[in-house]
């Protein structure tokens, strides 16, 4: 079984970063409950403050596609958005690991 990714490129309303990081925690912490999450991570890029990365590993495609589809995801989802001017999901899966 592959390792499976989301992933999601976020571009952030000036302003609204410390309400967006704020509603991303909320939105992650709900998600970390799911089957087959992994560590989310949210990381800012340095060249250009206001677009983040978010990555997390998961069990399966199966369970991210279960994830996305609750009801409660759009809703989740959505309100963390509200604050980007862009977002870009998308999922990975490793093609090779170097240790």
């Amino acid at each position: 079984m592959p390792e499976t990714y989301t992933s999601g490129t976020w571009r952030v309303k000036a302003g609204a970063e410390d309400a967006f990081v704020a509603e991303w925690t909320s939105f992650v912490r709900w998600a970390t409950e799911m089957p087959g999450s992994g560590t989310f991570r949210l990381v800012r890029d340095v060249d250009e403050p206001g677009v983040y990365l978010s990555f997390a590993p998961w069990e399966s495609f199966e369970s991210q596609r279960d994830w996305k589809q609750l009801p409660e995801f759009v809703e989740r989802i959505g309100r963390v958005r509200s604050h980007c001017e862009d977002f870009r999901p998308s999922v990975h899966e490793l093609v090779t690991k170097v240790e």
